[in-house]
């Protein structure tokens, strides 16, 4: 489940990927939009690990 948290990591690591403006979110670039959207992806994945490790014992 560790692997987990290493998606938010390499999906913001390569810069040029959303260096971009087009696609817009209700105004907002998609460089900005993009970044924001792993906050709570990264929260829940953050979630995912812990449970997971509370179940097992491993607090």
């Amino acid at each position: 489940m560790w692997f987990l948290l290493l998606l938010p990591f390499v999906g913001l690591l390569w810069v040029p990927f959303y260096n971009s403006e087009l696609p817009t979110l209700f105004g907002f670039p998609f460089f900005y939009w993009y970044q924001l959207l792993w906050v709570p992806v990264t929260a829940f994945l953050i979630w995912l690990v812990y449970r997971r490790g509370v179940k097992r014992g491993n607090e």
